[in-house]
């Protein structure tokens, strides 16, 4: 087939339509067949016309696959690819064609407000990508974006719900989303307070409108003012491969989150040994919304994958004061079942310069198996999480949410063996489960180890009721506290989480539930120093510290 020519002249179209119709310019692409060459033409208002041959359309159809060469792509790692890779992947979303890059090519993505949508299989092999975020038009928009075929749509009639209601009436299988934009939860403290998010729950019906149990209904909702179904593709699309390199922006330390990434917005999404690496990142930066970004999705595995840490910033906070910017390459939003498997990332898990690798934010779910990997975070509340087979860094994991957390089978040198947010009121509703781990605390350097942290000194509404989980399970841990301080008095269950409960006369504005039993197995200490309840054990005066051998 003859190379794509690019031109302004448009050829006889024997037929056209538009693909991807909804979106915006910078991702939409007119497609026709034409009875001259096969041609790409970039349009005043930035959205793409391609033309296609009919030989060309005939071999497409015989090789089975489509590349971004066919469409123009260089690959040289100088030519900006960006306008072909869109269209080769709006053909193959029209013809139902993967998409197969070149294993020698090295392709350039400048800073065009180009998105390109993938909606069929897709493998990025060998091939390299330099995705250039110097001077880019909109920091917001993807570089690329896995979507669906089926579009959302409003779901009426739904107009309240209950904590943990096993059924509604609505099409399936979906992922529901629900909203009460009159009531306010994660209402943060600190250095970035706010005055909290809408009430925001997601959950899966299949097609009799049942609720998937292992994913409930987290709040009650009086009132809804937003409900979405979103159509849950029953086919898995793969996408494979890829080296990707950042060259990271100049821009301004502030708030101002680039998202030029590799967005899943569709359910039922493998991502499988995907690379992305990071250069360029000098003494000022914004920060980045995800590399691999998730929101809006169901039943999404990314498997090995080698990501990288972002560099740490500093700007103002809402408080007016200093505050480290996060920024990640994992982002996971509104989404559920997602799991990270056999994951890795190009700088030390314990560099300290770095920010935590992965944040997320009203999700289900989670799971992280086989990975090595700085921080595991839920920022604003996750319903179940597991860890396993895996090690954690510096900044190890933080979360705050419902259900039944449960890491085994790993290794923690983050602060705390799980840190509970105290910007989000250290809270966790439900059960926490710890066995088969290793806590190495502060990555060994000398501090006096706790394994439950937060605080919370229940003078800020957050929202909600702030628990601390009523059932703790401990079983074969061993805490290497070898490098401690002096005095030093071992290592406590909890932190000090409310330093001014010291004594009877203390005050709760906000209730702080607290436990109800903890249950210790085969807790061993490097120092040999047994575990104590906290340095402030009078919040946890009526905890029940349950000790048994095997």
């Amino acid at each position: 087939m003859n190379p794509i020519k690019w031109t302004a002249t448009l050829t006889c179209l024997l037929f056209a339509f538009l693909a991807n119709a909804d979106e915006p310019a910078s991702a939409s692409v007119t497609i026709a067949l034409s009875s001259d060459e096969t041609e790409l033409t970039e349009q005043p208002d930035g959205s793409l016309l391609l033309t296609v041959s009919q030989s060309d359309a005939d071999a497409f159809a015989k090789t089975g696959h489509v590349s971004y060469r066919d469409f123009g792509a260089l690959g040289d790692g100088a030519t900006d690819d960006a306008n072909a890779i869109a269209a080769t992947h709006a053909y193959a979303n029209q013809h139902q064609l993967p998409v197969k890059a070149d294993d020698d090519a090295t392709y350039y993505i400048g800073g065009k407000n180009r998105t390109a949508i993938i909606q069929t299989d897709t493998d990025f092999g060998n091939a390299s990508f330099i995705i250039d975020d110097t001077a880019v038009e909109d920091r917001t928009a993807p570089v690329f974006e896995v979507t669906s075929r089926l579009k959302p749509f409003p779901l009426e009639g739904l107009s309240s719900l209950r904590r943990n209601q096993k059924r509604i009436k609505a099409p399936g299988p979906s992922l529901i989303t629900v909203t009460d934009a009159h009531t306010k939860r994660y209402i943060r403290f600190g250095l970035n307070q706010n005055n909290g998010a809408a009430q925001t729950d997601i959950f899966v019906v299949d097609k009799n409108g049942k609720l998937d149990p292992k994913a409930p209904i987290i709040w009650d909702f009086d009132q809804i003012t937003e409900a979405t179904a979103i159509p849950i593709d029953e086919t898995t699309l793969t996408i494979a491969g890829g080296i990707f390199t950042t060259i990271a922006n100049q821009a301004e330390s502030k708030y101002t989150y680039y998202s030029r990434n590799l967005t899943i917005t569709r359910s039922n999404v493998v991502v499988d040994g995907l690379q992305h690496h990071v250069t360029g990142e000098g003494e000022h930066g914004a920060p980045y919304g995800g590399f691999i970004a998730i929101r809006d999705a169901a039943y999404v595995t990314v498997k090995n994958a080698l990501l990288t840490g972002r560099k740490t910033y500093t700007t103002i906070g809402s408080a007016g004061k200093p505050v480290r910017m996060g920024s990640y390459d994992i982002l996971v939003n509104r989404s559920l079942n997602v799991s990270f498997v056999n994951c890795s990332q190009t700088n030390d898990i314990h560099d300290r310069t770095y920010w935590g690798i992965m944040g997320s934010n009203f999700s289900k779910n989670l799971l992280y198996d086989g990975c090595t990997l700085s921080r595991f975070d839920a920022h604003m509340g996750v319903a179940n999480a597991t860890i396993r087979n895996s090690t954690l860094g510096h900044m190890g994991i933080n979360a705050i949410g419902s259900g039944t957390f449960t890491l085994e089978d790993s290794t923690v040198h983050g602060y705390s063996l799980i840190n509970l947010r105290p910007d989000y009121g250290s809270t966790w509703q439900g059960t926490l489960i710890i066995r088969d781990c290793r806590f190495v605390p502060a990555n060994g350097r000398p501090i006096s180890a706790n394994l439950i942290g937060g605080r919370n000194s229940t003078l800020h509404d957050f929202g909600y009721t702030c628990y601390l989980p009523e059932k703790i399970l401990i079983e074969n841990l061993f805490i290497d506290d070898s490098n401690h301080p002096d005095p030093y008095h071992g290592p406590a269950i909890f932190s000090d989480f409310t330093p001014d409960m010291t004594d009877e006369s203390f005050q709760e504005a906000y209730p702080y539930v607290r436990p109800r039993k903890v249950l210790l197995r085969d807790v061993t200490t490097a120092s040999g120093k047994s575990l104590r309840i906290s340095d402030n054990p009078v919040p946890f005066k009526k905890v029940k510290v349950v000790t048994r051998k095997r």
